[in-house]
């Protein structure tokens, strides 16, 4: 399709990481092996679509986790030395928005306070500690991913994007989160 162009645009949904190389890196492997015929001529132009970072690009997608940030760290490394292939960018999915500030948690440590967890479970009229487990843990769990996304910024090579795409905290996923997924990508890329 690239190259008849019968579309601006063609995205490939590679295989798992372990599995992409070897694909990208297949067509120089068989020119490698055959050195005339139909075949290598076939091997040439994907060679050259391949590596002209003008046409193709690879595009890794990675939650802000270790493994997913391992695993995104190391397949950049096999793409750059194994493939001609460019790194176009990474897009980071789920990433937790900053919900509470510095302010906040000291508000709920407060809050932890025999006294003062009396008193707003009695302004509430039920218990509060579940509240409070839940706001710590949105701390924690911003904080962590925070840490992961910094070795994956510091891992990749320079000029390498990464775009931000928010948790999306809905059960189901249909039209409208594609939508907002769409939205989030659109303001990442500056459209």
């Amino acid at each position: 399709e690239v190259r008849e162009r019968h579309y601006d645009i063609v995205v490939v949904d590679a295989p798992a990481s372990g599995h992409i190389v070897g694909q990208l890196a297949a067509p120089q492997a068989i020119q490698d092996l055959v050195q005339v015929g139909t075949v290598r001529d076939q091997t040439g132009w994907m060679i050259d679509i391949l590596s002209d970072p003008a046409q193709t690009g690879a595009v890794i997608v990675a939650t802000p986790e270790e493994m997913p940030v391992n695993e995104t760290l190391e397949l950049s490394g096999r793409l750059h030395a194994e493939t001609k292939v460019d790194l176009a960018a990474v897009v980071v999915n789920r990433v937790l928005p900053e919900l509470f500030g510095r302010g906040e948690e000291k508000v709920f440590r407060a809050l932890r306070d025999e006294a003062a967890s009396a008193a707003l479970a009695a302004a509430v009229d039920g218990p509060v500690a579940p509240l409070l487990d839940g706001a710590e843990l949105a701390v924690k769990m911003r904080r962590t991913r925070a840490e992961h996304l910094g070795e994956l910024r510091a891992g990749l090579p320079k000029g390498v994007e990464l775009l931000y795409v928010p948790e999306l905290f809905q059960r189901t996923h249909g039209v409208r989160a594609t939508r907002q997924i769409a939205d989030a990508l659109s303001a990442e890329l500056g459209y």
